[in-house]
């Protein structure tokens, strides 16, 4: 824009049009400021909350991995135990002197309650192995549902800054629709609107495209 013919054409109320002109620019870099001054805040909360959540989820998940090998521990005691029965029950029938096919039977007999012991043994061990990965699945839902929602404000805050070229449009378009009001010429124009590029977690002043937590 030439600034000469503007306050030329416009005699008297040239330094009324000026005044207009840089309050409409410093009120929009005012405005840009504090934009990025939120969008500043919010990334370091997100960042603070981040590492509470990941904190969290490690806590979380050992507790999880305690109780599976509390359970693995219980139950390999439990089978120690349920193999020293049988061997005693088994020492104890054969001492009974009794006729060989009743041992047989016996012994048959206890080796089948031994079976079914170890195999309900290892079903609770299993069962306890699959819940635990259920819960790791749960735990890991919720971190990165939690990560989701920290980018997506993060994103939200620095979307709300408008760019140094939107700001410079808006004081110009304000400045043709002074001049326009004060020679009673020329119709309002719209302004520009928009904001910068959606933002992460990079660094505070110049954040990267996308959010990556490591």
């Amino acid at each position: 824009m030439c600034v000469a013919p503007i306050f030329s054409a416009l005699g008297s109320a040239g330094p009324l049009f000026a005044a207009s002109l840089g309050l409409n620019l410093v009120s929009g870099l005012a405005q840009r400021s504090a934009a990025q001054a939120a969008a500043e805040q919010t990334y370091q909360s997100s960042l603070i909350a981040n590492r509470s959540a990941e904190q969290s989820f490690a806590a979380q998940q050992a507790a999880t991995a305690d109780q599976l090998k509390e359970t693995r521990k219980s139950s390999a005691q439990e089978a120690l135990a349920k193999t020293i029965q049988g061997l005693q029950a088994r020492g104890a029938i054969r001492a009974t002197e009794r006729a060989g096919l009743t041992v047989n039977l016996l012994l048959a007999d206890q080796e089948r309650q031994a079976a079914n012991a170890r195999e309900s043994i290892n079903q609770a061990v299993e069962s306890a192995s699959r819940q635990y990965t259920r819960n790791v699945e749960g735990l890991v839902a919720q971190r990165d549902n939690r990560r989701n929602q920290l980018t997506s404000n993060i994103n939200q805050a620095y979307n709300q800054i408008p760019s140094l070229g939107s700001v410079l449009l808006n004081t110009a378009v304000s400045g043709l629709n002074s001049y326009a009001t004060l020679t009673g010429g020329l119709g309002g124009i719209g302004g520009a609107t928009g904001g910068t590029q959606a933002l992460g977690f990079g660094t505070a002043t110049t954040p990267a495209s996308s959010i990556y937590f490591g």
